[in-house]
């Protein structure tokens, strides 16, 4: 389930600040360094580093 356009737009990665894509079940942060991927589960972002998978 996609979220709302507005609430994406408000949304950034907790650890770089940048602003987050939605792919797929995740978030995925925009920044060149960061780009650590947040789930998301029953279509609320789980926006914790902790769960955050790291780029490939």
């Amino acid at each position: 389930m996609p979220l709302e356009a507005g609430l994406l737009e408000i949304l950034a990665c907790p650890a770089c600040h940048s602003p987050l894509k939605e792919q797929d079940a995740e978030l995925i942060c925009t920044g060149q360094d960061c780009g650590l991927a947040y789930p998301v589960r029953d279509g609320i972002p789980v926006l914790l580093v902790d769960e955050a998978r790291r780029p490939a």
